[in-house]
């Protein structure tokens, strides 16, 4: 295998009208993945986002959006390295959707190797904290990564 890719997946029991909201309008994704954000999501922005550990901002930006299908994004997955990030929301019922979320690709070496294993770690946490934010109104990031907050 020359390369290494993310591909993750989790059902929600939300339209996906409603997934793809909370994707891509940051007064919602930061009640369970950004602090902060410099706009919505939209095909063609670039953007600013802000996690509540870290001081830095990270850039975004939009490939595409497809309402209510899916959110394509390039973004430093890994240090030095742009890497495009796909999520795709499929109806499973009338409020039930599958969340996948592919990223990638980096070479299958040690740094591919440390990026895949952060990175699906983070990319299971991200899916999980939608979940439980459209299902139970619950924010599971908050504190949860206090102990990486960088030091004044």
């Amino acid at each position: 295998m020359d390369n290494l890719e993310i591909n993750t997946a989790l059902q929600i029991s939300r339209s996906r009208e409603d997934v793809f909201e909370a994707i891509v309008e940051p007064e919602k994704m930061s009640n369970y993945f950004i602090s902060e954000s410099t706009g919505r999501m939209e095909t063609g922005k670039k953007l600013k986002w802000r996690f509540p550990e870290f001081k830095a901002w990270f850039d975004i930006e939009v490939l595409e959006t497809s309402k209510p299908e899916s959110i394509r994004y390039i973004w430093e997955g890994a240090e030095g390295k742009d890497l495009t990030v796909e999520i795709k929301i499929e109806e499973i019922s009338e409020n039930k959707s599958l969340v996948s979320i592919t990223e990638g690709k980096m070479k299958n070496d040690d740094a591919g190797i440390k990026w895949l294993g952060q990175n699906t770690a983070g990319w299971a946490n991200f899916l999980a904290c939608l979940k439980a934010y459209l299902e139970y109104d619950i924010n599971l990031r908050k504190g949860g990564f206090d102990f990486m907050k960088e030091q004044a």
